[in-house]
């Protein structure tokens, strides 16, 4: 894992996390049989009794390390789970360290039967890591685990570790955004809760399997729940997730199906402007594809101040953080190469009734730190005492499994507003989008296609949407002049022809930069 892949991923976590964190459920996993049943009834018994925070052993040699220290602590391939097996699938294990300072425990199913995969220091090469395994308790335990998979068993296919966070790749073989289990109270005044994945039981799968079961427990102080991951590796790899969940407490904000992304700047968005770069970005923009059948593109940003937006909704169809730019000229990076990371789309399957598509946007100057997070929340609270079930299909690749039969929002501009040559006494900001696919292309040369914009304040100049042959679209063009600079102002656009949408929507919120 690369650096800051890795410091992605734990960002937002280590800023809710006490460095001996919160122990895990002690009961004991001596039994003979499981399935998923069993581990919905343990996760409601454990929610029906307080959450127990204890304080782990955690070696003071690991404290010490640095990154370059925990990297230096390799997982022998040979010592793999199913590595002295025919079978297609591989698991290999993470040791404590870094971020990483609380144990998961670990099971295999084999034939509905449990057994323990414990720690053992020889799994481990410590290389020139500094640390001593001989003075490492004997039962330490796993930070996580990786997936590999037989196409190419040297490279993994999917990361769990830390928290609840989980990634996985493509076929572009690229690491990029994470998902989460569950996310608790994000994005509020106070600080948010980390539910974590306290132990896992692998399936072993059948020779020749072309998918790997995964079930976890989770806990939290607010809530404990049970997880079934069915894992399909592909050019687009794929989950479905089935979730079990028990409130012990009333929870504000329960963050179903969350995604974890990036995104520092973008021609849209310059605020951060001192890197030579023109985009970097683990994702560009929310999609989504309401119950109503609208399909919406939220190109995404890197505010001043933290934000959140939430699109009202009833069963929807599907949302996802996409990657839509994958020019490798518009990032110029042959390092973190982020042209080729992944999407991750969202199918709701049960469970989603009415409730909203959050966004939470972090400020950042630092492309190591997710700042992106979108999620699922009910309009119904949630209560001690409730099941709560939940059914969604995760789709990480290129592009999502379903697209919009109008025209996308291909990239989008920002810039000062007005007519060049010409006198501007006043301040305005320019909006560019560029629409592609869809019907654009079969459009007659004498089509009258008209950029229908709307804003929530301010007004709106020089609308105009013309043909752009390069890319067989459509740009529309706006201004937007303020009525002051303090207030963020929403904005919605798309293209219509004879009273006919062309276009999915294209929203954004944007916040006039400070006057100087």
């Amino acid at each position: 894992m690369r650096r800051r892949d890795l410091l992605a991923t734990s960002a937002l976590m280590l800023a809710g996390l006490p460095l001996i964190q919160r122990a895990q459920s002690a009961e004991p996993a001596a039994r003979t049989a499981f399935d998923f049943a069993w581990l919905k009834g343990r996760a409601r018994t454990l929610s029906a009794t307080p959450y127990a925070a204890v304080t782990s052993t955690y070696p003071a040699a690991l404290q010490q390390l640095d990154w370059d220290g925990y990297q230096a602590i390799r997982f022998r391939p040979e010592r793999a789970l199913w590595a002295d097996t025919s079978l297609p699938f591989r698991i290999q294990f993470f040791h404590l360290g870094l971020h990483y300072r609380e144990p998961v425990r670990m099971h295999e199913v084999a034939d509905g039967n449990v057994h323990d995969v414990n720690y053992d220091a020889s799994m481990f090469d410590y290389g020139r890591s500094g640390i001593d395994a001989t003075r490492l308790p004997a039962d330490l335990g796993f930070a996580g685990f990786r997936i590999h998979f037989h196409t190419d068993f040297a490279h993994d296919i999917t990361v769990f570790l830390g928290a609840s966070y989980f990634r996985a790749i493509g076929g572009a073989k690229q690491y990029g955004l994470s998902a989460r289990g569950l996310a608790v109270d994000c994005g509020l005044t106070r600080p948010e809760e980390f539910p974590r994945f306290t132990e896992f039981w692998l399936v072993r799968p059948a020779p020749g399997a072309t998918q790997l079961t995964v079930y976890a427990l989770l806990d939290s102080p607010s809530i404990a729940g049970a997880y079934r991951f069915d894992i399909a590796p592909g050019d687009t790899q794929t989950m479905r997730v089935d979730a079990a969940l028990y409130p012990r407490e009333a929870i504000e904000r329960l963050g179903i199906a969350p995604l974890t992304s990036m995104f520092l700047c973008a021609p849209h968005d310059r605020r951060v402007r001192d890197d030579w770069r023109p985009s970097i970005h683990d994702s560009d923009g929310l999609a989504m594809h309401t119950g109503t059948d609208e399909w919406i593109w939220r190109p995404l940003a890197n505010p001043a101040a933290v934000r959140v937006n939430a699109f009202a909704d009833s069963a929807p169809r599907g949302f996802g953080l996409l990657q839509r730019d994958r020019n490798f000229d518009h990032y110029q990076d042959d390092g973190a190469y982020y042209d080729r990371r992944p999407s991750l789309w969202v199918e709701p399957l049960s469970g989603f009734a009415k409730g909203a598509v959050d966004l939470l946007e972090i400020p950042t100057s630092d492309e190591t730190a997710d700042n992106i997070v979108a999620f699922w929340n009910a309009a119904e609270a949630a209560v001690p005492q409730q099941e709560l079930l939940y059914a969604y299909k995760l789709y990480w690749g290129a592009s999502p499994p379903v697209t919009s039969p109008l025209a996308r929002a291909a990239i989008s501009w920002s810039g000062i507003g007005g007519i060049v040559g010409q006198p501007h006494d006043y301040f305005s900001w320019r909006f560019v989008v560029d629409f592609s696919g869809g019907p654009l292309a079969s459009l007659a040369a004498d089509a009258k296609v008209e950029a229908v914009v709307t804003s929530s304040s301010g007004a709106l100049e020089l609308i105009s949407a013309r043909p752009l042959q390069p890319i067989r679209g459509y740009r529309a063009m706006f201004d937007v002049r303020p009525v002051n600079r303090r207030d963020s102002v929403d904005l919605r656009l798309f293209l219509r022809a004879n009273g006919r949408a062309l276009s999915e929507t294209w929203s954004y919120q944007w916040t006039p930069p400070a006057q100087t």
